[in-house]
Order: structure tokens, then C-alpha cells, then sequence
């Protein structure tokens, strides 16, 4: 069967909200009554590759792990891709050949939220507390930080950073953002984001990671590394460190080394650069291999057995009940968006920035 839309990597609820949203749409009349389409776990290419007759229409969505074959891509009318992911640097290199858009507000809470759930924990050393409970030891014990009046920094101030600043500023944080936009972002936030420079940030006693992952080098948001070796090391020992967004962004060997020599002292991780590799040295199909997933099972290891004062999930923050539902509801106005302009493309598409 033919089909006007497929959808690849609908996991768990999201595949029922999908359906939900798009049979919504079609009721109201924002789509077509008669569209089809059909909704799977697999990826892409493990879908062509179980169903080899399958003819891709001229508009799919996927999410991170999906590849776009390349004759597809080529033949035909112009291709049209709804990424569901918040992320986009998977697509960004599509840009000029196909209409490429990604949702850009569904996780924001989701996301804000569980960057501050890190922040309270590894500044009040939640492991080291919690694992105190089995002699009901209350002396020795590394001293909880007050929030309060600790100078944060959140690294990335777009739509995700911005909720992240704003939650940490209202628990009484001095807080700061550093964004290559903050010019354009000062005006759009009516100044309510102070700004500082990456160099007046190594003081800080808290820096998040809000920043949306960009590889090309050729760009002025290229971020991959950022936070390496050198960076840590200008920091001010003590430092709480938390990323919730892309791990390729940090180099999680350098952030365990300045852990191990005390720079660090505590760090909240949600995302894992190169993520398919660690998940599958955790499911016992290969062993830790490369200097990154050696770090990065240590890390894990040290957050699992509270020995460390590090905390550790498996990307989560982006799937919350909420969450999963925005993402339905956010790819839904993107394909609205699509059939509005007659197939030719979004409202809102790659490139975002100039």
C-alpha cells in the first residue's frame, strides 16, 4: 500500500499520540480526510530492509537514527523531512536539497526540568547523602551548597537554556547565559538574560549545557568538544557540571579526568556523545572499546553505585509524559504547515539561524 506520510521511530506513547493527533487533524480539517499513513518503531533502513517494495512518499518523519536514502533524496520532487527531535544537527547537512524541519518547543519543560533536578543533586552530593541513610551517619559527609546566590551559568540560551536560566534564577541563583546569539537573544528576551562572555563563566560555581549540537566546523555555531579538556581546566575547582542536551558537545574523558583530580565536583549527565556505542557496551554486546566509552562506562559506573557524586540517565529528558506529547501535537503543525504551503515546505525549516 501507498501511503502520503510514513513516521519511523515512534516509540512507546508517542505512537498512540500520533495517531491520536493525526485523526484529530483530519477531523477538524487541517488535513486531508483521506490521508494515509503509517506509523512504526523501526528505523528508516530497517524498515526498507524488512520491506524492500515499500516507495517512499515525498514527505516523511523520523527522529535521530533514521538514514535518507540517497536515490530517494535525488528522484522526484523536492523531499520533505519532519526530524522529531528538538536536535537537528542529523539534518542540518540536507538543508539546501530537501525541505527539513525539526520540532523546536515540545520538551522544553522536560528538558529545564531535569537540568535542575542535576543541579540540585550534585551540588547537595545526593549520592553520598542517600548512601549515609544505611548507618544513619549524619557527620561525615561532604557539606550540602546552598543554591542560593551560587553563580550559574547556563551555556545555549535558546528556547530550552532560556527556561533552564529562568528556573535557576528563581531558586535564587546568580545567574548568567552565554550564547554566539546573545545580541539577537537580548532584544528577543527584553534584557531579562544577562549575558556574559564564555572567559567570565570559568568562575562559575554551576555551568549547564543548553546548546543545540552543531558539527559543521564551517560554522558559527560549531560546538562539537566544547566543553574539552582546556575548558575544564580554566574552571574554578568545585564545579557542578550538567548536560541534558547532546553529549558531543563535552569530551566526557576530560570531564572524568578533572572529576578524579577535583575540579569537578559533581556532575549530572542526561545525554552521552555517540550514544548507539554506549548502549551497546551496557547491553553486553561488545566491550568498551574507545578512550569515550571507556570515560563513559566509568562515569555510569561511579553514578550506579553511588560511589561517585554523579548522576547519570539513559537520555530521558525528552521523554517525558508531557513530552511525548507535545511531539505528537508539534509534528502534527508541521505537516498542517506542509499541506497549507502545497507540499513545498514548512513554516518553519532548516536553516533557522543565518
Amino acid at each position: 500500500m501507498a501511503y502520503d506520510i510514513l513516521f519511523f521511530e515512534a516509540l512507546g506513547e508517542e505512537n498512540g499520540h500520533l495517531k491520536d493527533e493525526l485523526e484529530k487533524a483530519k477531523a477538524a480539517g487541517t488535513l486531508p480526510k483521506d490521508l494515509t499513513y503509517m506509523i512504526t518503531t523501526d528505523t528508516l533502513q530497517d524498515y526498507l530492509e524488512a520491506h524492500p517494495e515499500t516507495v517512499l512518499p515525498d514527505i516523511i518523519s523520523t527522529k535521530t537514527h533514521s538514514v535518507y536514502p540517497e536515490e530517494w533524496m535525488a528522484n522526484g520532487a523536492k523531499k520533505s523531512v519532519i526530524s522529531r527531535s528538538a536536535g537537528y544537527d542529523h539534518i542540518e547537512a540536507f538543508a539546501g536539497r530537501i525541505n527539513a524541519t525539526s520540532l523546536r518547543r515540545y520538551c522544553v519543560n522536560a528538558v529545564a526540568e531535569t537540568a535542575v533536578k542535576f543541579v540540585f543533586a550534585a551540588c547537595g552530593n545526593y549520592n553520598e547523602y542517600q548512601a549515609n541513610m544505611a548507618t544513619f551517619e549524619r557527620n561525615r559527609c561532604a557539606s550540602f551548597k546552598e543554591l542560593t546566590g551560587l553563580k550559574a551559568t547556563v551555556f545555549g540560551v535558546g528556547k530550552i537554556g532560556s527556561r533552564i536560566y529562568e528556573l535557576l534564577d528563581g531558586i535564587g541563583m546568580d545567574t548568567y547565559g552565554v550564547d554566539v546569539r546573545k545580541d539577537e537573544l537580548s532584544k528577543e528576551y527584553g534584557g531579562k538574560v544577562r549575558f556574559i562572555e564564555k572567559e567570565e563563566a570559568y568562575d562559575s560555581d554551576v555551568i549547564v549545557c543548553g546548546m543545540n549540537y552543531t558539527k559543521d566546523p564551517a560554522s558559527r555555531f560549531y560546538n562539537e568538544g566544547y566543553f574539552s579538556d582546556e575548558f575544564f581546566g580554566k574552571c574554578k575547582p568545585g564545579l557542578a557540571f550538567v548536560n541534558v542536551t547532546r553529549g558531543e558537545i563535552t569530551d566526557e574523558a576530560a570531564m572524568l579526568k578533572h572529576y578524579k583530580e577535583g575540579r569537578i565536583f559533581g556532575i549530572g549527565l542526561d545525554a552521552f556523545a555517540k550514544e548507539e556505542g554506549i548502549t551497546n557496551v551496557l547491553r553486553g554486546r561488545k566491550e568498551a572499546e574507545t578512550a569515550l566509552e571507556k570515560a563513559q562506562l566509568e562515569l555510569i559506573r561511579l553514578s550506579l553505585t553511588r560511589e561517585g557524586n554523579i548522576y547519570t540517565q539513559p537520555h530521558q529528558a525528552f521523554n517525558s509524559d508531557v513530552a511525548a506529547l507535545d511531539k505528537a501535537v508539534e509534528t502534527v503543525k508541521h505537516l498542517e504547515a506542509y499541506y497549507r504551503n502545497g507540499g513545498k515546505k514548512f513554516d518553519s525549516q532548516l536553516p533557522y539561524y543565518d
